[in-house]
């Protein structure tokens, strides 16, 4: 009796074993879950930034998930226009879109203080840096993504005055000239000029035909669109910058296993804003000089001397950051002057 209370108990134990062992089995067996991301991007699948900031970001993502997650890039517009990128994303028509927030200056109006020109800005990866510390820092501006999940938040480097027929190195320089300006803050800095709204795509022709004289640009545009080939001179001067953003639909992200979602960010966030900033905008640079070299073109640049700057400042760029100031504040943003200093001081730093 005893002997049989003894097997049954062995051999129960062995059951039970058998049991784990198969469940351990088919767990080892099912493969990690593979995740396919639509990712919206108005540019070209040849452009500088697709090549040198999209596809590394991509790259990035897909080694980080160690392969489970797949990016499904749809450059050039193919899934959605790029004016419609930021509903698209909120809609769920795609995952991530790659937005330019000049489109929609009211959907995020305090991100727009990055744009405010006059800001120390010294690179685009600095300022994308602090575009996305001040959305980690401040409740008001993570407020205005709430629909989304931010992966990447990035900045141009402050724009520069190209024009085809005199160099500008004076405020009075810029008087009576048609200039190709972008929508949102950087309208307001006409600077006596006689601002112009021309899409992007339309701006080597219209400066060719002498449509406009001269416009602000970053040097992933002349790169891009081979302005150096209508423009001969180069201003750095202290205008505006631009941003943009990398975000996913909310619901999306949130359905995500939590592995997947700490692995993503950790090549997005503040570090993946810096490549972005660093990849897309500062490294066009010189292939933008290359690509004038290679074709004989002449580029002539001026650096503007630190009186003059200060004066442009004085004038055109600190008014508008008071005025933007106000303009937040009476819609209700009471944090808007510490966004402004706390902006300032992290450019500084």
């Amino acid at each position: 009796m005893i002997y049989q209370q003894s097997w049954d108990v062995v051999r129960n134990l062995l059951s039970a074993i058998g049991i784990v062992g198969t469940v351990l089995a088919l767990t080892a067996a099912a493969p990690a879950q593979e995740v396919t991301l639509t990712v919206a991007d108005q540019n070209p699948p040849t452009a500088w930034g697709s090549v040198h900031a999209m596809q590394p970001w991509i790259k990035k993502i897909e080694e980080a998930t160690k392969g489970r997650v797949k990016i499904e890039h749809y450059p050039g517009q193919t899934l959605v226009k790029g004016t419609e990128t930021w509903n698209a994303v909120r809609a769920g028509v795609v995952d991530i879109g790659w937005c330019f927030h000049g489109y929609w200056p009211d959907i995020t109006p305090l991100s727009d203080v990055i744009t405010l020109p006059g800001l120390p800005i010294t690179s685009a990866e600095k300022g994308s840096e602090v575009l996305w510390k001040l959305y980690e820092r401040f409740p008001a501006i993570r407020e205005e993504y709430a629909e989304t999940q931010p992966l990447a938040l990035w900045t141009s480097h402050p724009y520069f005055i190209l024009t085809t027929s005199k160099q500008v190195k004076t405020l009075e320089d810029l008087k009576g000239l048609k200039i190709r300006v972008t929508g949102g803050p950087p309208t307001e800095l006409a600077l006596g000029a006689v601002p112009t709204l021309v899409p992007m795509p339309d701006v080597y022709q219209a400066l060719d035909k002498g449509v406009v004289d001269g416009m602000g640009a970053p040097w992933e545009a002349v790169n891009a669109f081979r302005l150096y080939e209508v423009a001969k001179y180069y201003t750095i001067a202290p205008l505006s910058a631009v941003y943009g953003s990398l975000c996913a639909n909310k619901q999306k992200w949130d359905s995500l296993p939590m592995d997947i979602r700490n692995a993503i960010m950790s090549v997005s966030g503040l570090e993946g804003s810096k490549l972005w900033g660093r990849n897309f905008f500062d490294a066009a640079e010189q292939a933008a000089l290359d690509g004038a070299e290679a074709e004989n073109r002449e580029m002539i640049r001026y650096a503007m001397p630190t009186e003059e700057v200060v004066r442009w400042n004085k004038v055109a760029a600190q008014p508008l950051w008071d005025a933007w100031v106000k303009k937040m504040e009476a819609k209700g943003h009471k944090e808007a002057r510490q966004i402004l200093e706390a902006t300032i001081e992290m450019l500084n730093d």
